[in-house]
This record gives structure tokens, C-alpha cells and sequence, in this order.
């Protein structure tokens, strides 16, 4: 391989370097963290597994700690626009150089090792925020728990948010087993905090099976948040618990807790705009937990509702439409330009013959006729983080 000089260029490499997209299993990237990290990260590590809420949890945590002299990192996934936003230094992105840099720093090391795309950016990561000298890093899992490349790094704090049935090939189909799989980011003697209403017994069990510390998260905070919806307040909880964890080391006084918690922001999750006199809402859900949630949020406002939808073909649609039917009085469906994309006339058949639903040709088309009806005053936009960044694109041009 010769030097690759652009992000661009690395990223299109890294996507031919590894037949699997996902590849379960630690071996490869723990060899590779070994030889970056000898004694492992020069940072505190808060690891975060979860069905949903994992990104709006992180989201409060990392909006904390930059109220205060801490330095903190992010790391999330997937990235919506743009790839630098997986790696944030105090609310900043990463440049283009600082994560070719990092790349270059794995490449030397990784010798014949093969690595995923995600294991890459995940390896990224911890060489971005130890050449920033970052005093904590908030790391996502990005799927399941036990095999996810981030469960290389031992955390000083680890997070379940909730369990819900998703990614069921590579994760088990009922929630004791998903369970299991997010449990394995637990470690023996280190706190883990879990924000679920209903956790499996499957946490508990393997929490006493290593003598994890596990504590579970039951009431709402109550303060101001920016995020809309009940069920942030229990991630706002989670956040403060975790942070708690870790107040020997990092003291943070009540107000820097309740300024980080109100101006925590994140990018579709009940985002709104208003256009043509039009609410429009953006939001990534896209299993039928996280749809729930969306629905309830819906429900506080009655108000004509059209949705503009689009799936995955991995996904359990006709629960996703189950969910939320009830407050959306109409369907414009499109199709997405990803290989994991339902085909049109196959998610027509996922609908009830009761629904109103019109086929459009593209995301563009959708947005132009949804600001256009006289009928409806809200269009949320949902089913795929695809689908959202679709949207996004378009709208940034009304």
C-alpha cells in the first residue's frame, strides 16, 4: 500500500481491507491495541452499551464535563454527515489530519493484522484522544457488548442504558440473551450503571458471576434539558450517576451538572425545525423500542401528522409501523440508496390496508410534497439513520 494522503482515500481503502462488515470477536484489534498501548489508554473510560439512548446518554455525560477543566473525548457512532464527527475533543470535532494521523500510527503497527472498518475507527479513537491528552473518554459500544471492538479497553465506569430486541443475527432474539451480550462490557470491581426500567436478570447474574458493581437507575432528574421527551430524563439520570462515579477523581460542583445537562444538544433525536409554518421532526429511531419512545413524544401534541419512512430490510418493519401508526394520519415512503435498504414495493406489503400511504420516487420529492399539504402542520422523518441524513441534506437547502 502506498501512503494514503486524504480521509477520503483511507476510509475507501479500510471498506476493501476486511471482506465482513461486522466481524465479531477481540483477538485481531486486541493484538493491534497491545502494541498502541503497552499499559493500556492514559485516560479515565466510560464505556457505554445499550439498545437506545446510548448516543443521547454520552451526549449529557461529555456536555458535563466540558462545563469543568476536564478535558473529554467522545467517541460515537454511526456518524450522520460527516465521518470526523465519531471523534469529538470538548464538543470539537476531529480534523481530517489529526485522524490520518491516527490511522498512520495503527497501519505501522498493525503488521498482517486485519482490521474492520470499525475496528479501525475504534483504535482511532483511543490515538486521537491520547496524542490530545484528554482526561476522559466517553467511549460508545457500537453493537452489543461482549465482542464490540471498544470492550478492548477496560472502563473505569461502564454503562447499560436499556436492552431491547435489535441486530438479532449477531446479538440473539429474546432480551435476556441481548442482555448477556451488553454485560460483558462489565468488569470485576468496577461500577456499572444501568438506566433500564425492566433490566433482565441476565445483567444481575453475570454481574455477581465477575463481582461487577451494578447499580441500577430508577427516577427521572427532574431539572431542565433541551432534549425533548420522558424518556431523557432517565438518561439525564444515567449521566449523573456516572459522573458521580467518578467524583473522587473528577469533582464536578452542582451547577457545572445542571448548565452541562441543559445545554446537552444532539443531532436528531426529536430534532425540530420549522419550515412553511411546518414543524418538522428528525429522528434516527429505528427498532420498535426506540419507535415507542418517538410515539409517546408524538402523543403529547395532537396534532395532523405525516411521516416520511424509510427501512432497513433487517429490521422488524411491521413492528416499527405497529408502534407508531396511531398518530400518524399518513405515510410517504422512500427508498434509500444503501445495500441494506428494503426495496420499495416489499415495504408497501409491511403496511395495513387501513394506512394511507403514497410511494414518492426519492427523499427530495417527499420533502417538496410534504411541505405542501394544507392538511397536516407536523412531518416527522424517521426508521433509519439513512433515512435522516437523506433528509438532512435536502432540508439544508430550504
Amino acid at each position: 500500500m502506498g501512503r494514503l494522503k486524504t480521509l477520503d482515500e483511507w476510509l475507501d481503502w479500510q471498506e476493501s481491507l476486511h471482506t465482513q462488515e461486522v466481524d465479531l470477536g477481540l483477538e485481531r484489534v486486541q493484538k493491534v491495541y497491545r502494541k498502541l498501548f503497552p499499559n493500556g489508554v492514559p485516560f479515565q473510560v466510560i464505556t457505554v452499551a445499550g439498545t437506545n439512548g446510548k448516543g443521547s446518554t454520552i451526549t449529557f455525560i461529555d456536555s458535563i464535563y466540558q462545563q469543568s477543566d476536564f478535558k473529554v473525548g467522545a467517541f460515537t457512532s454511526p456518524h450522520l454527515i460527516k465521518y470526523n464527527e465519531r471523534f469529538s475533543v470538548n464538543g470539537k470535532m476531529a480534523s481530517d489530519e489529526s485522524i490520518c494521523q491516527a490511522f498512520d500510527t495503527i497501519e505501522v503497527l498493525r503488521g498482517d493484522t486485519s482490521l474492520t472498518y470499525f475496528e479501525f475507527s475504534t483504535l482511532a479513537a483511543l490515538v486521537i484522544f491520547a496524542n490530545e491528552k484528554v482526561a476522559i473518554a466517553v467511549l460508545e459500544i457500537g453493537l452489543g457488548g461482549r465482542l464490540d471492538s471498544v470492550n478492548i479497553v477496560d472502563p473505569n465506569v461502564s454503562v447499560i442504558t436499556n436492552i431491547a430486541i435489535d441486530h438479532t443475527d449477531y446479538l440473539g432474539d429474546t432480551r435476556e440473551v441481548i442482555g448477556l451480550e451488553k454485560a460483558g462490557i462489565m468488569r470485576n470491581d468496577v461500577s456499572c450503571i444501568c438506566g433500564d426500567q425492566n433490566p433482565p436478570t441476565s445483567l444481575q447474574n453475570h454481574a455477581d458471576n465477575i463481582g461487577a458493581l451494578l447499580t441500577f437507575v430508577n427516577q427521572p432528574y427532574l431539572g431542565k434539558i433541551s432534549l425533548q421527551g420522558e424518556h431523557q430524563q432517565y438518561n439525564a439520570a444515567l449521566a449523573i450517576e456516572v459522573v458521580n462515579q467518578l467524583q473522587p477523581l473528577f469533582p464536578i460542583d452542582q451547577s457545572q451538572l445542571s448548565q452541562g445537562l441543559e445545554k446537552a444538544n444532539i443531532l436528531a433525536r426529536f430534532q425540530i425545525k420549522i419550515l412553511n409554518d411546518k414543524t418538522i421532526v428528525l429522528d434516527v429511531a429505528h427498532n420498535e423500542a426506540a419507535i415507542k419512545v418517538l410515539a409517546e413524544t408524538l402523543k403529547s401534541e395532537k396534532v395532523p401528522t405525516l411521516a416520511i419512512f424509510s427501512a432497513l430490510k433487517d429490521k422488524n418493519i411491521e413492528l416499527m409501523i405497529n408502534a407508531i401508526e396511531f398518530c400518524i394520519d399518513e405515510w410517504l415512503i422512500v427508498p434509500l440508496s444503501v445495500n441494506r435498504a428494503i426495496r420499495i414495493q416489499d415495504l408497501v406489503e409491511k403496511f395495513s390496508l387501513s394506512s394511507k400511504i403514497t410511494t414518492c420516487k426519492g427523499m427530495e420529492s417527499a420533502i417538496h410534497q410534504a411541505l405542501n399539504t394544507q392538511q397536516h402542520q407536523r412531518v416527522v422523518i424517521f426508521g433509519s439513520f439513512h433515512t435522516v441524513v437523506d433528509a438532512m441534506k435536502i432540508l439544508d437547502k430550504y
